[in-house]
């Protein structure tokens, strides 16, 4: 039976929480804008990390969400090194970034909620 807290997910939220600190402190690209970190899955070997990342500032198309996660592939060297040296790891995981849909995903839920709600109390006062 696997530990409740192991040390992949533990250092997996340190690696999240400095990532998030270095993306908004240290990388100044514009075309990363205000990014957000949602989440961070480490490979059991600690060697490399899937990061989950969004923008919550507007809504944007599929060319710029492609020009963040450009951007964070270049910037992903520095930001290894940095972690490696605020978190003090034996070994840096390497960095892939993904764009993380489930916020735009739950809005457009919400909308829907919202739409069918506003629906049947119009058919509720008309009846």
């Amino acid at each position: 039976m696997p530990k409740e807290f192991s040390r992949p997910r533990r250092v997996a939220e340190l690696v999240q929480r400095e990532l998030a600190n270095l993306l908004t402190s240290q990388v100044h690209d514009p075309r990363i804008g205000f990014v957000t970190v949602t989440g961070v899955e480490l490979s059991k070997d600690l060697k490399h990390a899937k990061v989950y990342v969004t923008r919550l500032d507007q809504q944007h198309s599929a060319p710029d969400k492609q020009q963040l996660l450009t951007a964070l592939s270049h910037a992903s060297g520095y930001l290894r090194r940095e972690l490696s040296r605020e978190l003090n790891l034996r070994v840096s995981p390497t960095l892939r970034f993904f764009y993380d849909t489930s916020i735009e995903r739950g809005n457009q839920m919400s909308k829907l909620i919202e739409g069918a709600m506003h629906s049947v109390d119009e058919t509720e006062s008309k009846g």
